[in-house]
């Protein structure tokens, strides 16, 4: 399947021209000609089948032919995480995140924090290609960075969040709180972990004490372990 990445096409459009990049793709890479088949994605979880009118490399024009939405019933996967230091290790998780399956992305920036600067249209195109790869039509929203006390504040009314870390080892293991079917929220911290402070404050605002294994994990491989852990339940607990 030849998917590419329409975000501003509408439902009922009959056709539809490629911007400069998949144009150039469609044409220049994978040399295809009028007449060729292909298929395109919006982001918003529909597929279209369109054919080519005009194979042009800047500007390839298309007819729009069908319209089917994907099949997607899981519920709103939301995970907040501390950007690593080496932007390529989020950058992994991004991808494989989008691959396995996840709704909502949140760079938090926490007192042990090594990275605070976030450059989300670098991310996106890293979700885009991940949503291509694994033939899905939804991309995953990827907020801008956010300080952890004020993400905690404007979630305190969320009733499934949960808060990933290493102070101790007494909170239960989140496929054990996970209800199947239901929006969550998951707090991902940095290198280090969360501090005292911020664990504290994430209990006392509604976020409930989770393990993820007893193995101590990286940021990014603690966030693909509970972006994992979330889509198994959804798709074959029962």
């Amino acid at each position: 399947m030849l998917l590419f990445y329409t975000p501003n096409i509408e439902k009922t459009a009959s056709s539809i021209t490629l911007d400069e990049t998949e144009s150039k793709h469609a044409v220049k890479v994978l040399r295809l000609n009028n007449g060729d088949k292909i298929n395109l994605i919006d982001g918003k979880g529909t597929f279209y089948d369109a054919e080519i009118t005009q194979a042009h490399a800047k500007k390839c024009e298309l007819k729009i032919l069908s319209a089917n939405s994907e099949n997607n019933t899981k519920p709103h996967i939301h995970i907040a995480i501390a950007p690593t230091k080496n932007n390529d290790r989020l950058e992994w998780f991004i991808e494989k995140a989008t691959e396995i399956g996840i709704s909502e992305i949140t760079p938090i920036i926490c007192q042990r924090s090594e990275r605070k600067v976030i450059k989300v249209d670098r991310l996106e195109k890293t979700a885009i290609a991940a949503m291509k790869q694994s033939l899905k039509a939804t991309l995953p929203k990827i907020n801008e960075a956010v300080a952890i006390k004020d993400f905690i504040k404007n979630n305190s009314l969320i009733q499934n969040c949960f808060i990933a870390h290493c102070l101790d080892n007494t909170g239960k293991h989140l496929s054990e709180l996970c209800i199947k079917n239901e929006a969550v929220i998951v707090l991902i911290g940095p290198e280090g972990d969360f501090s005292k402070e911020e664990i504290e404050l994430a209990i006392k605002t509604n976020f409930k004490p989770i393990s993820l294994g007893k193995s101590r994990l990286r940021t990014e491989t603690a966030g693909i372990v509970a972006c994992h852990t979330l889509n198994l339940i959804n798709e074959y607990f029962f």
